[in-house]
């Protein structure tokens, strides 16, 4: 039976076996990592298009690694041509460039048949992307989410609000407060934090039976629910 982990070879030219096993290697690893980015995703604009790139972008990693191979004149002749690529993609979250980073490490490994430092490197980043999502490592929000919404400029209004805000949340905080229609309503935007065991859906739910409000939005400070 054929070991791959021993198909490393010092020569400037791959066999085909090699190269082959290469390319298959960084697929599944960064197939892997890819699948890592979707189970840990938290925001909202998810892309199906950077998950299937992080595979990708390792393949073209790896093909440009052994092409190069330990040619100085190939590597800088490759070098040369991505220097005419413009890159103008933006990240939103500084997450995505670490996962990038990840399936392109995998590539360069693979390229330069380090079967080993890649599978090890992959595993690695893996679990510790797992572990650092099931963990509350990082997370020191003082409030849970926001809360907007208007309300008639009444005392009795305002007193049903203050109810509900002291029966589910443990803090809230006023942000903004601004008239609408001409003084008769206000419209409202809150920061709170909800007390232990209490739920997102009975505290909407108990607002809107506030005869007065209107337009109420609640969103969670992970951007992971809205209400």
């Amino acid at each position: 039976m054929l070991d791959f982990l021993t198909l490393q070879t010092t020569t400037s030219d791959a066999s085909v076996i090699t190269l082959i096993y290469a390319v298959l290697l960084a697929f599944i690893l960064s197939t892997l990592i890819a699948i890592t980015y979707e189970k840990t995703y938290r925001a909202l604009s998810y892309s199906r298009n950077y998950v299937q790139s992080l595979i990708l972008i390792s393949l073209v990693a790896t093909t440009v690694m052994e092409a190069v191979g330990e040619s100085l004149a190939r590597g800088i002749g490759i070098m040369a041509a991505m220097a005419v690529i413009r890159f103008r993609t933006n990240f939103k979250d500084s997450r995505d460039i670490v996962f990038i980073f990840a399936a392109l490490s995998v590539g360069v490994s693979c390229g330069v048949n380090g079967f080993e430092i890649a599978i090890v490197g992959a595993l690695a980043f893996i679990m510790a992307a797992f572990l650092l999502y099931w963990s509350p490592f990082g997370e020191s929000s003082y409030f849970d989410g926001m809360l907007r919404f208007n309300l008639d400029n009444n005392l009795q209004g305002k007193q049903e609000l203050e109810k509900i805000l002291v029966k589910y949340c443990k803090s809230f905080a006023l942000i903004t407060l601004r008239d609408m229609a001409q003084g008769n309503k206000l419209d409202y935007a809150y920061q709170v934090k909800l007390k232990r065991g209490k739920k997102q859906d009975d505290f909407v739910g108990d607002l809107m039976k506030i005869e007065s409000i209107a337009g109420v939005n609640f969103m969670m400070q992970e951007a992971t629910v809205e209400l």
